[in-house]
């Protein structure tokens, strides 16, 4: 694939300081980093059109990627600690691929929440822009997987077929290109239900269910080397999107149904 987009040499006082000769950047970090950028510059002009929001400092984004970062890297060595215990040296390469995005989420989320109420923000609205904001920073990020060669598919026969140079010479689903249209699709999803919007929150939480089902369902044709709730059976994404699916029915259930008793008590 495209793995490196280029590499330069420093200078030898720089060298020397930093013990290294030659510094690469990845297309993977690349990606996840203009993903990142175009994603803040998107919460903040809706937070100021929306809420009237100017205050989210340059600390709060910096934090929400280092938070994603440290879970989504967490999360991949947690699908197979024995191997990175046993060889902790493939954790040095940390730039060039290997993520789990519901690692980043589980970890963004509550630090997002906590930011928000010790700033008084408020935090539905602000959850329903995050939705979309999610889908901006994912959708390329994915494209990021698709050059690294990571995140593959199983094989297949069909004219989908590509060939990764992970995947042992053999053509196989490229999900994460489907991945990335399917989220593309959603933003576009909920640009449409916010529109719309009946509650606070609602954007979120149909984010939640509509990208677990979604991924469930990409789950099947996935064919890189993952964790198993049961042995080739409920991955760990899948066992994820099936309690994300069950929590956000409960919720949205909850809302709209408040939402309904206080029209019939007006």
């Amino acid at each position: 694939m495209f793995t490196e987009l280029f590499s330069f040499s420093l200078p030898d006082f720089l060298s020397r300081i930093l013990g290294i000769q030659e510094i690469t950047i990845y297309s993977y970090a690349a990606l996840i980093a203009l993903g990142t950028l175009v994603a803040a510059i998107y919460t903040r002009w809706r937070a100021k059109k929306e809420l009237g929001i100017n205050n989210l400092s340059n600390t709060f984004f910096y934090c929400i990627f280092i938070a994603g970062f440290v879970g989504g890297k967490l999360f991949y060595y947690l699908q197979d600690p024995l191997l990175y215990l046993q060889n902790p040296s493939l954790m040095s390469d940390n730039f060039s691929g290997g993520f789990v995005f519901y690692g980043s989420f589980v970890v963004i989320i509550p630090y997002i929440i906590w930011y928000l109420k010790r700033h008084k923000i408020p935090v539905l609205p602000m959850l329903d822009i995050f939705a979309i904001t999610t889908t901006i920073v994912h959708a390329i990020g994915r494209l990021g997987c698709f050059a690294a060669g990571c995140c593959y598919g199983s094989p297949t026969e069909s004219g989908f077929g590509l060939v990764f140079p992970t995947a042992q010479n053999m053509a196989v689903h490229p999900t994460q290109l489907y991945e990335s249209s399917m989220i593309f699709t959603i933003m576009l999803i909920l640009l449409l239900v916010k529109k719309h919007q009946q509650f606070k929150g609602q954007v979120f939480l149909i984010y939640l269910m509509l990208y677990a089902f979604g991924r469930g369902i990409l789950e099947l044709f996935r064919g890189d080397e993952r964790g198993y709730i049961i042995a080739n059976l409920l991955s760990h994404s899948q066992f994820i999107a099936l309690c994300l699916i069950s929590i956000s029915a409960y919720f949205y259930y909850k809302f709209y149904k408040q939402i309904n008793i206080n029209t019939l008590n007006t």
